[in-house]
């Protein structure tokens, strides 16, 4: 697997490549690249460290999986290629910063605009099988996106965690609260996020905290 990744994450991360667990999970993506369909495009598998370098920083959110199915994932989590449908998820994340804070419902599901802002769109697992929910995860991957939450968590401070659903959640588990905002709340899934994700207010309590510790809002 050729990392192509900004130089600065590469920095961080550079002891995770030279890793048992990375070198076995760099075998099989390949093979699984070489014979069957697999999501995000191979040079889009890093693409939440290359559009969101490790210093620029300011949010995470974290996901599960890729979109597994065609034209929609490209590796940045919750987030889809131009012109495709937005997915259920997305839409109801737009659905509460409009009635967060009052903006329209954007009509592209594409989220590169957040990356550019400092927002870390990260998922735990970066790549999956065509049409397989959950078919790359236990490979490696996992252990690969903790460390990088580990880095910015030790290593950074004044950074807003978004952990929505309790996958996400125990990914979080960890961080110091004291040195960092950690939000939480269920799933923006259709199947839970009348159960409180929906008035969680998570947008403006991130632009609040920023806010009050001098860095740039984001422009959600």
């Amino acid at each position: 697997m050729d990392v192509k990744m900004e130089q600065r994450w590469k920095v961080h991360m550079k002891e995770e490549f030279e890793k048992e667990y990375f070198k076995s999970l760099t075998r099989f993506i390949r093979q699984e690249y070489a014979g069957k369909t697999v999501y995000p495009p191979a040079k889009l598998i890093f693409n939440a460290f290359n559009s969101c370098s490790f210093d620029d920083v300011k949010v995470v959110i974290v996901g599960q999986d890729p979109y597994h199915e065609p034209g929609q994932a490209h590796g940045l989590c919750f987030s889809v290629n131009e012109g495709v449908q937005i997915p259920p998820s997305l839409l109801n994340i737009y659905k509460e910063i409009k009635n967060d804070l009052g903006k329209p419902i954007p009509r592209s599901g594409n989220l590169e605009r957040w990356a550019g802002q400092g927002v870390l769109l990260l998922n735990a697992t970066l790549t999956v099988q065509a049409h397989r929910a959950g078919s790359h995860q236990g490979k490696g991957w996992e252990e690969f996106t903790d460390a990088a939450i580990r880095h910015l968590a030790e290593e950074r401070d004044h950074l807003v965690f978004i952990l929505w659903g309790a996958y996400a959640q125990r990914k979080g588990a960890s961080i110091d609260t004291n040195r960092h905002l950690v939000l939480k709340s269920p799933h923006p899934s259709p199947l839970s996020a009348h159960r409180g994700f929906f008035g969680n207010k998570h947008f403006s309590t991130t632009n609040d905290y920023l806010s009050a510790h001098g860095i740039k809002t984001i422009d959600w």
